[in-house]
């Protein structure tokens, strides 16, 4: 179960974040680029938003806000290729009072935080 509160800059593994995702406890969203999602596919159950939003951040967070109803103590986590983006992009929605945000640290390719989405084998859509 997702905690009720997350520390900030806190983080999930990739199966810990299809797990919430398959249960309907948690958001993934993965914040790569259209063709990033092309070349690898996308992680089973997460929406895509593009963090290079037409609109910048403020767009970006405006499609946040849609997948959760408004609710920015509702529970997202980011992917990103190998956790860097996500990490950039997980302080700038905490600092915009969003209080539930996680980071898949080992992102899509992996990273030092663990083996990655597709190493694991997870399902892809």
């Amino acid at each position: 179960m997702a905690p009720a509160w997350a520390a900030p800059g806190a983080a999930l593994s990739a199966p810990d974040a299809l797990a919430q995702v398959k249960a309907g406890k948690l958001t993934l969203v993965d914040i790569r680029t259209p063709e990033e999602w092309k070349q690898t596919g996308v992680a089973q159950g997460a929406v895509r938003i593009d963090m290079q939003h037409p609109r910048g951040g403020p767009g970006f967070m405006e499609e946040i806000l849609k997948q959760t109803r408004g609710d920015k103590h509702a529970p997202v986590a980011l992917i990103c290729r190998t956790g860097n983006r996500t990490t950039q992009v997980q302080r700038y929605l905490e600092a915009q009072g969003f209080t539930r945000i996680f980071n898949v640290s080992e992102g899509m390719a992996g990273s030092a935080a663990g083996p990655g989405w597709l190493r694991r084998g997870l399902p892809l859509q």
